[in-house]
């Protein structure tokens, strides 16, 4: 029969292992976000910092729901959780980071009357917003 100290020791042991293996799926999920970030950055130029921040700040959340936004429960349009995946955007452009720049800028000179309003948001907030914008998938 085991001893109270062996068995401490064991049940020690055991809740290291479960640590360690919390901590790299933890870490694992860190560097796969930390990695999409840099290619959502690489890729349209923008920052996904500043592009959530600007998110929030258009209020584009009260017409489009993106997971992981409090704030982004909208249903008029689309979701926005795999525009990253997405063929097309606003139903007329190939999905491309100059795409979806030139849409979040003039949606109603891409596709007129459609319920995505003019923002005013400048070509320096469009890649931002398109950088976070590809972080979702």
């Amino acid at each position: 029969m085991s001893s109270p100290r062996n068995r401490r020791a064991v049940l020690g042991g055991i809740v290291a292992l479960v640590v360690v293996a919390i901590a790299g799926v933890l870490g694992e999920r860190s560097y796969e976000q930390h990695d999409l970030t840099d290619r959502a950055e690489s890729l349209t130029g923008g920052n996904v910092a500043r592009g959530k921040a600007l998110f929030a700040a258009y209020g584009c959340g009260g017409c489009h729901t993106v997971d992981g936004v409090p704030q982004a429960q909208g249903l008029v349009g689309p979701p926005l959780d795999t525009i990253a995946v997405r063929a097309m955007i606003g139903g007329r452009l190939s999905n491309s980071p100059a795409n979806l720049e030139k849409w979040i800028r003039d949606p109603q000179a891409v596709s007129p009357g459609t319920a995505m309003p003019d923002l005013g948001v400048t070509p320096a907030q469009s890649r931002d917003l398109a950088a976070f914008l590809y972080t979702q998938s």
